[in-house]
C-alpha cells in the first residue's frame, strides 16, 4: 500500500514537540491539529520520502501507521519526511499531526516547575 507507511516492528514511536515555526505552520483549520516529530531507523528512507511526495503531488494523503503503548493500531496523517544518512544507518524524520484531544504532553523532569524566576 501506499497510502501509508507502517512500523512492523519495535515499541511505538516518540513524538517529539515541534518548535520550528514552519512546522507549526502547518497546521490550519477551526480545529489546529498539533504536529509533531518522530524519527524511525529504516534500511530505505530515501524511498518512504518518494512514497509521501508522489501521494502529496497528486493531493493524496498518506499516513503513519503505527501500535500504540496500548498495543492498538493508530494512524496520523504525514505532514513533511525527510531521510538523512547518520553513522547508525538512515533515519526517517517525519512530521505528523495528531488529535491535541487524544495525546498526553509528558514533560521532562525539572519542566514542571516551568521556567525560572529571578527574585
Amino acid at each position: 500500500m501506499d497510502d501509508k507507511i507502517t512500523i512492523i516492528e519495535g515499541p511505538p514511536p516518540v513524538f517529539e514537540p515541534v518548535q520550528d515555526g514552519w512546522a507549526l505552520s502547518l497546521g490550519e483549520g477551526p480545529h489546529l491539529p498539533l504536529t509533531v516529530l518522530t524519527r524511525l531507523r529504516t534500511f530505505n528512507g530515501p524511498a518512504l520520502v518518494e512514497r509521501c511526495y508522489r501521494r502529496w503531488h497528486v493531493n493524496e494523503p498518506i499516513h503513519l501507521q503505527y501500535r500504540n503503548d496500548m498495543g492498538l493500531e493508530e494512524i496520523a496523517p504525514i505532514v513533511a519526511a525527510r531521510s538523512i544518512e547518520t553513522d547508525d544507518g538512515q533515519l526517517l524524520l517525519l512530521w505528523v499531526q495528531l488529535d491535541p484531544q487524544k495525546v498526553r504532553i509528558e514533560l521532562e523532569p525539572g519542566d514542571e516547575d516551568g521556567p525560572a524566576s529571578e527574585e
